[in-house]
């Protein structure tokens, strides 16, 4: 009985699949690239400068990869015993064409659960480096990758301290997902790379930490050149608002450094001082303003003692309870709690503010408080070195309008009076704990 000729291409095809698949399995069975794997172990401590681990290598045909699994890189041992990066799985896509000529060109990386600690060392070297690595043509495949791909990935940044113990975390992002497009690996471990890029693209965290400021849901542009970062056009919602702004690591010299931009709305201010174990509970209430930050990242237990900066801040529809603002200030001049302030002395209706920060001290030019019933315009500063003293002034003005013998006993205790309202300079001492009230002969405002 013949064959018709569409069943007779079916069995063709079918055929050439079966051999396709079996051919393809004899090849694998003959290259066995695990066998390899020492070579390409002693490959990579030879490049990286480091002593590396890989549990197992296997090729695979389509498309044309290696799969590496846990790949570890150890520290060098300038460094207190542990791993650079230990990653879960590497895919490795190759270009099948550059192959047939006898080169290993990586086109795409995909790195899956990988865990990345960088450490620098109070003489300016940091873990990832190799001092003796080269820029060069022939350097591949740890060359430039056209593609790279991060999932689920963990960044940790620390400092050693001057005893060479390990310091705290300075900077850590979890959850990373990130695409990056020019990657030049020898570029970011080598000291003598003169390029201008290193990689570039998008990178995304769940959640980032720098310093005790958390930030959720975190995206940006990112690019990488020679012992410097760059995040650009960064967003992140931060204690129940959102920020933006770019933020960027140097990582030349002895300490790292850091500047940042930032523009920030809708945090809450109770939720963000939870974070600073002095200031809990002090304040809460809406915040928005924008900040300039810069500093070193030292080589103690507190690596940003040293961080200065400048903006402005408003604070609006709080309460500030251990200031008690309009219950003292009314004690000044020995009057009773009369006004829109009688229920809740401690509230304020907008708090505007200049700041410096520099020395661990915050330095305020001009501020102005519109509390219920009290107005206050003044300067001063409060110490952040632990101490969280006080030194501030100004004027306050008593909105709502007295009585006779109010306004008397208040002019005898130096108030002045204008309009049927009361106004006096005044002074807080004290810490954020304990504020020190007291009457002031004079007091410049702004």
């Amino acid at each position: 009985m013949p064959v018709r000729p569409r069943t007779r291409w079916l069995l063709i095809a079918i055929a050439a699949i079966f051999t396709a698949a079996a051919l393809a399995l004899a090849v694998r069975a003959l290259v066995n690239l695990d066998r390899y794997r020492p070579q390409v172990i002693s490959y990579l401590q030879q490049k990286l400068g480091k002593q590396v681990e890989i549990a197992r290598l296997t090729l695979t045909f389509f498309p044309l990869s290696i799969r590496v699994d846990d790949f570890g890189v150890k520290n060098p041992p300038l460094f207190p015993p542990g791993y650079i990066a230990k990653i879960a799985r590497v895919d490795a896509d190759l270009d099948f064409r550059a192959l047939l000529h006898r080169q290993v060109i990586v086109k795409s990386l995909v790195l899956v659960n990988p865990v990345i600690h960088l450490t620098s060392d109070p003489d300016g070297p940091w873990n990832f480096e190799n001092p003796n690595a080269r820029v060069s043509q022939n350097t591949l495949p740890l060359g430039v990758i056209y593609k790279l791909q991060i999932r689920r990935g963990e960044l940790l940044a620390s400092n050693l301290l001057r005893s060479d113990a390990p310091g705290p975390v300075f900077f850590q992002a979890h959850d990373i997902s990130a695409e990056l497009e020019d990657v030049n690996l020898i570029g970011i471990i080598s000291l003598s790379s003169s390029s201008a890029s290193d990689g570039q693209g998008l990178v995304r965290a769940t959640r980032l930490r720098f310093g005790t400021v958390d930030a959720r849901n975190f995206s940006s542009k990112f690019q990488l050149s020679p012992r410097k970062v760059l995040f650009n056009d960064a967003k992140a919602e931060v204690y129940g608002g959102g920020v933006g702004g770019a933020l960027s690591f140097d990582l030349f010299g002895k300490n790292p450094a850091f500047t940042a931009s930032l523009r920030f709305d809708g945090i809450e201010v109770a939720h963000l001082l939870l974070a600073f174990e002095h200031a809990r509970g002090k304040m809460n209430g809406r915040m928005e303003g924008d900040l300039t930050l810069a500093g070193e990242i030292e080589h103690t237990p507190r690596p940003l003692t040293g961080m200065r900066g400048k903006g402005h801040v408003t604070v609006r529809h709080g309460e500030v309870p251990s200031l008690q603002l309009n219950a003292n200030l009314m004690k000044l001049v020995r009057f009773n709690n009369l006004g829109p302030a009688k229920e809740n002395p401690s509230s304020f209706n907008l708090i505007s503010t200049d700041l410096e920060l520099a020395n661990l001290r915050i330095l305020c030019r001009a501020i102005d408080i519109d509390g219920y019933g009290v107005d206050i315009d003044g300067y001063g500063s409060v110490k952040v070195d632990g101490s969280d003293e006080l030194d501030y002034q100004g004027v306050a003005q008593i909105t709502t309008k007295q009585g006779f013998f109010t306004n008397t006993f208040a002019r005898l205790s130096g108030a002045t009076l204008k309009d049927g309202k009361l106004s006096f300079p005044f002074r807080v001492g004290g810490t954020v704990d304990a504020p020190v009230f007291s009457k002031s002969k004079a007091a410049r405002t702004h």
